[in-house]
Order: C-alpha cells, then sequence, then structure tokens
C-alpha cells in the first residue's frame, strides 16, 4: 500500500506539471492580455490611456517577458504560495480568493451532506419496493427535481425566503456583514441564508443520485450471492447492508474524482443567480476578462483536487470492495 500511494504522488508531479502548461497556454490563447482589454473599455468610454503606464504596468506584472518565463514565474511561485497578482482586483490572487474558498467549501460540504442524506435512504427504499407506490412517487419526485432548472427554483427559493422568512435576497449573509471579520453574528447570518443555496444546488443532484443508486442497486439485488445469502437464512437487513449495498456505493466513492473539484468551483450559474460570494462567478469572470493568473490559479487548483480525489477514490474502492485490487496479479 505505501509504494502504490508513493509511486501514485510521484507521478502526479509530471500530470500536474504538463496540466499546469497546458492551462497557462489555454488562458493566454486569446489576443491580447487584460491590460489591452482594459484600454479598448476605456477608449470605448471616451477616456484617455497614458502609453507610458501601460508601459510600466507591462513591465511591473511581467507581460513583457517571453511566455516560457511567465508560466515558470508563475508555477515555481506555487511552491512558496505566491499565485500571482490580479489585474482586475488590484490585489494579489491569494489576497482575492481569501474568504471566497471557505465560503465555497462550506456551502459544497453541506450540499454533499444534504446530497446523500435525501438520496441514500430513498434510493434504497425505490430499489427495496421496486414498482411500489411509493417507488413510482419518488421516482415522479426525482424527475421533477431533474427537469427543473436550478436557476429557476432559485428564483422561487428567494421569493418564498424573502416572504415567508424575511430573509435578504440574495448572498450568503446580510449585507452588513460584508467585508466584515467573522464573528458569532456574521457565523448566524451565513447559516440563515445557506438552506437556500444547499436546495437549490442539491435538489438536481439529488435526484440524479436516486436513480443511480435505485439501478444499481436492483442490478445487485438480481445476482446470485444475494439469492444464496436469502437461503441460507440471512437476516434481509444484514444481507442488504452487507454485501450488495456496498457493491452499488462503488460509483459513489468513483466520483470522489469529479466531487472534489466542485468543492471550488461551485455552481457557477446557481450561484450568480442568488449574488453567493464563491468562486464560481469569479472564475467565469477572470476567464472573460482575462485575468490570467486568477484564472490559471483556479484552474490549477482543480486539477489538484482531481488528481487527489482519484487517488482517494481508488484507495477507498479497494477497501470498500474486496473485487478491486491496488495491484494486477499476473494470469496463469
Amino acid at each position: 500500500m505505501f509504494y502504490y500511494v508513493l509511486r501514485r504522488l510521484l507521478t502526479m508531479i509530471p500530470t500536474l506539471l504538463a496540466i499546469s502548461f497546458i492551462i497557462f497556454v489555454i488562458i493566454q490563447l486569446p489576443p491580447g492580455d487584460y491590460l489591452e482589454t482594459h484600454i479598448a473599455e476605456l477608449e470605448s468610454q471616451g477616456e484617455s490611456v497614458d502609453p507610458d503606464k501601460i508601459k510600466f504596468l507591462r513591465q511591473q506584472y511581467g507581460l513583457d517577458q517571453p511566455f516560457l518565463l511567465q508560466y515558470y514565474d508563475w508555477v515555481t511561485g506555487f511552491f512558496v504560495g505566491d499565485y500571482g497578482y490580479s489585474f482586475e482586483y488590484d490585489l494579489p490572487v491569494r489576497e482575492v480568493m481569501g474568504d471566497r474558498i471557505w465560503l465555497t467549501i462550506i456551502v459544497s460540504i453541506i450540499t454533499i451532506i444534504f446530497t446523500w442524506a435525501i438520496a441514500f435512504p430513498i434510493g434504497i427504499y425505490s430499489a427495496t419496493h421496486q414498482y411500489s407506490w411509493g417507488d413510482y412517487g419518488l421516482t415522479l419526485l426525482g424527475f421533477l427535481g431533474l427537469a427543473i432548472p436550478n436557476f429557476l427554483l432559485a428564483l422561487v427559493m428567494l421569493y418564498f425566503a424573502n416572504v415567508w422568512f424575511g430573509t435578504s435576497i440574495g448572498g450568503l449573509m446580510d449585507p452588513q456583514y460584508m467585508d466584515q471579520p467573522w464573528s458569532w453574528n456574521k457565523f448566524k447570518s451565513v447559516l440563515e441564508h445557506l438552506w437556500i443555496p444547499v436546495i437549490v444546488i442539491g435538489t438536481s443532484g439529488t435526484a440524479g443520485m436516486i436513480r443511480r443508486l435505485r439501478a444499481n442497486l436492483l442490478d445487485e439485488l438480481e445476482k446470485q450471492y444475494v439469492l444464496t445469502g436469502k437461503a441460507k437464512g440471512l437476516a434481509p437487513s444484514k444481507l442488504l447492508m452487507k454485501y450488495p449495498l456496498r457493491m452499488a456505493l462503488n460509483f459513489f466513492i468513483a466520483d470522489i474524482g469529479s466531487l472534489l473539484p466542485s468543492v471550488i468551483s461551485g455552481a457557477e450559474i446557481t450561484a450568480i443567480v442568488l449574488s453567493l460570494p464563491t468562486t464560481g462567478p469569479m472564475l467565469l469572470n477572470a476567464l472573460q476578462s482575462q485575468d490570467m493568473y486568477l484564472a490559471g490559479t483556479f484552474l490549477l487548483f482543480l486539477a489538484i483536487l482531481t488528481v487527489v480525489g482519484m487517488l482517494i477514490s481508488d484507495l477507498l474502492l479497494a477497501w470498500l470492495d474486496p473485487r478491486i485490487r491496488l495491484y494486477g496479479e499476473e494470469i496463469q
């Protein structure tokens, strides 16, 4: 196990270097850069631009350097926590990300817990009571959850939250706590607003997960080892939890590789509708404005979380399912 993890960690280094280079190439593919975009915006508004100031800014931000040198400075800065400078916010990227990372993590983790807490019991019930009225009713709810767009549900939830509970519309906290240091009252305000994005973002994920768990569990319940367990007199609950449910959970574990990046990226469209101060809208804005270091940092974090998530899912799958091994065996 130790050598397997060590080998995977060593493999991550060239993988992430290759991904970082591709990211840097992609974010520089559009013609021009942030300063040229900014100049065009100022000229469209009738404002004059000082050429000497633009030249100074290019030198200050290293935009006059060769491509490979810019990439080297950016990627080596990660080892010391220097992620570059955000042109849009006129601040270091590390400061720009600030609380947005933690707020995104809070929203994403609670949404994941909400999704699993709802999907597991409903999916198990639907599979063990196939074609019952309860199964049909829950299936209908699942289809509704998949069919209703998140942004539409977000608008409805905002209206009812404001009318019924007096919650301020949009955001993750009351306006007076914005840009304020963390306190107990600010934390309570976040909790008051948190349930809206959790329900909105978690609805579609819950519906899809119920369908997948039901299908996988139904497939396992039809296999021979389940019939053998019933013939030997195993209690239905023990037989369900110990064998078929474990096998049906493989796709949950395999999804960790894509689950961890969602902690950073978040649900962008929903976040924009709900005015959430999370990283998703910031990433979209950075890509649109060619804020290269901010966008590149987000994308590289997503790549790191994806690679780490794949390692975690491989280890958990080997522990959960005895049919899966970390090492291949030679076939005689």
